[in-house]
């Protein structure tokens, strides 16, 4: 630990949780070692369409992957666990420290994806103390935040104790009896803080968050009054709330029906652990529950943040199998709406009322509270730990610029304080701080087949802004048309008639083909090779500017080209068939003048008729085929 302190220096690279909510993630790297510290994800917003999770830009830890000594977890929320296991199948993580339930949490989810051999697994308890590497040594500090088993961090380092506050709120009366430890944060500011990274999410309010226990009257009152059945919606981690709504249920003597995947796990881990105390016989199951009279009925489902395929969200749309909404019932929403969520929960409020719901919500009704610290607690925080540098981390730009104003108020001067971006790479010695460099950022999108890359991304919004257009054409290795070319829309508005923007489309292909059919074409030895990736590339773009010009839009295009002759497979493009014929020597090229004439619906197998007649005085040969197909007849004309 004794290096030359004087030129190193300790890098901290957030990759997650700047400038916005969720996904956070941040490395720590000292003398070519490497400390994670969380690792997040968030959920999608309405145009990444198919995403499932949004992940941090990872290329960082790619590349530098021998350099990871292990990850310590603050708490078991998606947004800092979620992406570990997505994460582990692209580089190992020799071991991995946290809260005993967020590890249970954490081994559900590895088991799940088959990432569980990649890493090891290991619970901590408050103050101890774990090493990684040879540069850094972590003390565990319990705090208090909306679930169960969360702690800060104090980092130790050769230049001095960095330390993190993780997700944190000051409750003085905690559900679960774990107080946060602040003598412990206070012995650190006593020997001295190097520099601490905090938690802005609540940084614009004013005033101290309530405790947990505030919601247990006004919940108690929500209970005492509903007459039919009852439904509640909360986040399923946060373990207090749903430890009250257990605890009322069981006052009001109502049964409990367990609905949502993610809601039964965090139940069965929390339950196990302690954190939730309730007998067997307070759960039934959701088809038992329904032989109960309404008023002894309380259904628990997760989708408090109108998430598509949460239960809740299913309810309202009348999509859910087994629970249908009934004059009567009361819908509570114990949760308030996370930025980027407010449409979604109140369109499923909307629908849950237009069925006769009575929907209990609002910050009004006091049957929420936050699980982060508000602006008193944020100034309690920098008074005992009194750190010489300062950077606010994890919520938005106004939310970070409001933690640092709170900072200098502090005491700590302005040239001590940074607010960073995703990716800037933080540079700290013994007397300065500043940001020295940026590393890969941004985010990578995944979807049930994995990672959805940029371009994916564009032509999936492409297609849902303008549609799809496809055309499909069958070339001859001469270049000629073998049949009429099929034009299929999807999604598109059509400002001409189809019939006129079909009929564009094969002239512009005929056009091509006539006019530029040399450029892609190279013989030696008397044999003649295609260039079929860049004719499919630049035919397609032809097509693309003809349909924007004619249409006012941008559908995307694909053009399917099928040919009579193999291709060999590095020539082939991505949307290029080929069907293997025999043929005689090639002709030459002919002009291609179409024709289509309609048939009545047959089911034959296609077939093809040729009648070649040549003329013995040197005259023009006359090809004409004959294309079956059960659909339609297509006849092709070629005269040279």
């Amino acid at each position: 630990m004794a290096k030359n302190t004087q030129t190193q220096a300790l890098k901290i690279l957030p990759l997650g949780g700047l400038h916005e909510i969720g996904k956070n993630t941040c490395v720590f790297e000292y003398d070519d070692e490497i400390l994670l510290l969380d690792a997040g994800l968030a959920f999608p917003t309405d145009d990444m369409h198919g995403v499932n999770v949004v992940l941090p830009d990872m290329t960082y830890l790619r590349e530098n992957r021998e350099k990871i000594r292990g990850m310590v977890v603050t708490h078991g929320h998606e947004d800092h666990i979620g992406g570990i296991a997505y994460h582990l199948k692209q580089f190992d993580i020799p071991i991995i420290y946290g809260p005993r339930l967020a590890m249970a949490l954490l081994r559900d989810k590895l088991e799940e994806a088959g990432m569980l051999e990649r890493t090891n697994l290991q619970t901590v308890s408050p103050r101890e103390m774990v090493r990684l590497g040879k540069s850094f040594v972590v003390e565990f500090i319990r705090n208090t935040h909306s679930i169960a088993d969360s702690y800060c961090l104090a980092i130790h380092t050769p230049l001095g104790v960095v330390m993190h506050s993780g997700d944190f709120k000051i409750d003085h009366t905690p559900i679960d009896g774990e107080f946060f430890d602040l003598q412990k944060v206070a012995e650190y500011g006593e020997k001295g803080v190097l520099c601490l990274l905090s938690d802005s999410t609540n940084a614009e309010v004013p005033g101290i968050t309530p405790s947990e226990a505030s919601v247990i009257p006004n919940l108690d009152r929500v209970f005492s009054q509903a007459e039919g059945r009852l439904m509640v919606t909360t986040f399923a981690s946060s373990v207090h709330r749903v430890n009250i709504i257990l605890s009322l249920a069981q006052k009001h003597q109502r049964k409990v029906a367990v609905v949502g995947r993610s809601m039964l796990n965090v139940i069965a881990h929390a339950r196990k652990l302690g954190y939730i105390k309730c007998p067997d016989n307070l759960f039934v199951p959701l088809k038992a529950a329904r032989n109960l009279p309404d008023q002894q009925q309380l259904i628990l489902t997760t989708g408090s943040q109108g998430e598509p395929l949460a239960a809740m969200t299913r309810i309202s749309n009348g999509e859910h199998p087994q629970i249908k909404i009934r004059q009567g019932d009361t819908v509570v929403f114990s949760a308030n709406p996370i930025p980027g969520n407010t449409i979604a929960v109140v369109n499923t409020i909307d629908r849950l009322m237009m069925q006769g719901a009575n929907v209990i919500y609002g910050k009004h009704q006091g049957i929420h509270v936050s699980g982060h610290a508000s602006q008193e607690e944020h100034k309690m925080l920098l008074a005992l730990t009194r750190p010489k540098f300062f950077v606010p981390v994890h919520g938005e730009h106004r939310m970070l610029v409001k933690h640092s104003q709170m900072a200098q108020a502090q005491g700590i001067p302005s040239e001590n304080i940074v607010i960073v971006n995703n990716g800037d790479v933080i540079e700290l010695t013994g007397d300065r701080i500043r940001v020295a460099g940026q590393v890969p950022s941004g985010i990578e999108l995944v979807d049930q087949a994995g990672i959805v890359h940029e371009s994916t991304m564009a032509e999936r919004q492409q297609m849902a802004e303008d549609g799809l257009v496809t055309v499909a054409a069958a070339l001859s290795k001469t270049g000629t048309l073998l049949a009429y070319p099929e034009v299929h829309c999807r999604g598109v508005v059509m400002t001409i008639q189809p019939k006129l923007l079909e009929e564009l489309i094969v002239r512009t292909i005929e056009n091509f083909l006539t006019e530029r059919w040399s450029e892609f074409t190279h013989g030696s030895n008397g044999s003649t090779e295609v260039s079929w990736n860049a004719l499919q590339k630049e035919l397609e773009s032809s097509l693309q500017r003809l349909i924007k010009r004619e249409l006012q839009s941008s559908p995307m295009v694909l053009l399917m080209l099928q040919t009579d002759t193999p291709i060999e497979l590095d020539q082939v493009p991505q949307n290029v068939s080929t069907v293997s014929a025999t043929s005689a020597t090639p002709a030459p090229r002919k002009k291609v003048v179409l024709t289509k004439t309609p048939e009545p619906k047959v089911k034959a197998k296609p077939e093809k008729k040729v009648v070649t007649t040549a003329e013995p005085s040197g005259q023009p040969v006359s090809t004409t085929k004959v294309y079956r197909r059960s659909r339609k007849r297509s006849t092709t004309s070629v005269s040279s």
